[in-house]
């Protein structure tokens, strides 16, 4: 069943963004074409830009300090399981650890290789890569997939303590709230919020059948979303019938 994220705020909706590229970096990673290590690099580069905030690194700490206080607060709960509970926890303290163990700023030791910062520049022009102009990243593109993909991994190995940590957020974020069975007539939904403690991301999931997708517009107060269905290449259009869906409003 398609699901669809929508973020509440600006914290959830950075920790997206770095999920959905380090997914796609280690995809691109995995392949041993040198187009598909060069797309790892960009995103690798994108990653580096999303993280350019020096509050980012306190942000998941804090995030799993209090997820680990909660957690410990359900220990002897008959309805939790021990062993799962524990291998959470163990998760969340190693986790913790590596990114404190992480000096100074992240992604610090990339910013600090002045081959790599001129290919980043590069990149930022259209069609700036290209061998006549920079003829070092033409040679490495060259070079055996197997030495390209360790230069990748060392490259990206400093990052990934980042990826764990939003991972198991999101993961507990994404658990945290109920589904409910919902229509949109003719492709149209609103519901009022009236929650005592307001949702950071909500999930729409939909059912195979449908041929369409959803386009949120949500605040604390109130929830719109537009089921549209798309020809080929043609521009988006509202749904002409009833769509069947489950929403899910997910707070940590």
């Amino acid at each position: 069943m398609p699901s669809y994220d929508y973020p509440f705020n600006e914290r959830i909706r950075t920790l997206l963004r770095l999920e959905d590229l380090f997914v796609k970096a280690q995809h691109y990673l995995a392949s041993d074409h040198e187009l598909s290590h060069h797309s790892a690099l960009i995103t690798l580069f994108q990653i580096l830009d999303v993280i350019d905030r020096t509050e980012l690194k306190s942000d998941l700490l804090q995030e799993l300090d209090r997820q680990k206080v909660v957690m410990d607060g359900l220990r002897g709960n008959p309805a939790i399981a021990e062993n799962i509970l524990n291998e959470v926890l163990a998760e969340i303290e190693t986790t913790a650890s590596s990114l404190r163990a992480t000096a100074g700023k992240f992604g610090l030791c990339l910013r600090e290789n002045e081959w790599l910062m001129g290919i980043k520049q590069r990149a930022g022009i259209l069609g700036g890569v290209c061998e006549f102009d920079v003829p070092s990243y033409h040679y490495w593109l060259g070079m055996p997939a197997a030495q390209r993909q360790h230069d990748l991994e060392t490259w990206l190995a400093p990052l990934l303590p980042i990826y764990d940590a939003l991972r198991i957020i999101l993961h507990i974020l994404r658990g945290s709230g109920i589904a409910t069975h919902h229509s949109a007539p003719g492709g149209s939904f609103q519901q009022m919020l009236g929650m005592a403690k307001p949702a950071q991301m909500l999930r729409v999931l939909l059912s195979d059948k449908f041929a369409c997708f959803p386009e949120v517009s949500a605040n604390k107060y109130a929830i719109n979303i537009r089921f549209n269905c798309q020809d080929g290449m043609q521009k988006p259009r509202l749904c002409d019938f009833d769509v069947e869906f489950d929403l899910i409003l997910c707070n940590l």
